[in-house]
């Protein structure tokens, strides 16, 4: 990145128990350090934020756009660059920080961070692509949930109390007492899979959730899509499973599958997928890959 260029720059205050205002506002001021002219691209919600941003790139007010935050940030910024020549910065400051660790950016460093935008180079990667009924493009950087993951995540929002992780770990509780296989079927590039499966995550990178190793194998740039699928177990056998996935150790198993292709489409009934950390929508969906649709500084 060269000197005196126009940043466009949204943070989240809330990432990180709330350290990712103190992170972002510390990086806005050293890029402003470095000479660059920092447009504050910060909203009331990640809607507003989209709006402004998208409204910044149109202006051609922005040379790039810098997020401050976790992965829901970094979503946030693959919505506003995808297909575009704009590229976007990272400043890793929220709880999971999944994609950023596994682009190999620093986490929780604003000083790294900077430096890595404003002096290091730039890597396309892909992005995948989610087409609404609407005809809207929504894409996604890291890992699509959308088996017992993404149910937990929406059990898990629609509680107020209690706060942060323990709140996910009730709902985990609450769901494995009434949780059943759920019946999939999963299309991939033609090919139609039926099964009845316990988890169905669609991968671009690796890990997703904190360091969880979802799909040890996946690549942010191969041209490809890695569905990872957990076919019917027991929930004892769940509950031995799952956390396996912190290490990758999961794959070993006999019950887990993993296909590849460029472009999926799941269907399965009462299922909310979440991408990034991020809710994105019911099931069925169809996505695809869009090899180097996202250029990453770093």
């Amino acid at each position: 990145m060269t000197a005196s260029l126009r940043v466009g720059m949204v943070i989240n205050p809330t990432a990180g128990k709330n350290t990712g205002a103190r992170i972002g506002r510390e990086a806005a001021t050293f890029l402003a350090a470095a000479g660059h002219d920092v447009v504050d691209l910060s909203a009331m919600d990640g809607a507003h934020a989209l709006e402004r941003g998208r409204a910044a790139i149109a202006d051609h007010a922005v040379d790039c756009i810098v997020v401050a935050g976790g992965d829901g940030m970094v979503h946030l910024g693959v919505n506003l660059v995808a297909g575009t020549d704009i590229p976007l910065g990272i400043i890793a400051s929220g709880t999971g920080n999944d994609n950023a660790r596994e682009l190999g950016l620093p986490v929780r460093d604003a000083v790294k961070a900077v430096e890595r935008i404003t002096h290091g180079g730039t890597r396309r990667i892909d992005a995948i692509r989610h087409v609404t009924p609407r005809g809207e493009d929504r894409w996604f950087a890291g890992v699509l949930a959308a088996g017992f993951d993404a149910i937990v995540n929406e059990r898990a929002n629609g509680w107020r109390w209690p706060k942060g992780q323990m709140r996910y770990n009730l709902a985990i509780l609450r769901e494995l007492g009434v949780f059943r296989p759920i019946p999939y079927v999963i299309e991939i590039d033609g090919t139609r899979h039926e099964t009845r499966a316990m988890l169905v995550a669609v991968a671009n990178g690796p890990s997703y959730g904190g360091g969880m190793r979802v799909v040890p194998a996946a690549s942010y740039d191969d041209g490809l899509l890695d569905v990872l699928v957990l076919h019917e177990v027991s929930t004892p056998t769940l509950l031995r499973v799952f956390p396996k996935v912190f290490s990758g150790a999961h794959v070993g198993h006999p019950a887990v599958e993993i296909l590849q292709g460029r472009r999926v489409r799941l269907e399965a009934t009462g299922i909310v997928a979440y991408a990034d950390g991020e809710r994105f929508g019911p099931l069925p969906m169809e996505c695809e890959v869009v090899p180097g649709a996202v250029t990453v500084l770093t």
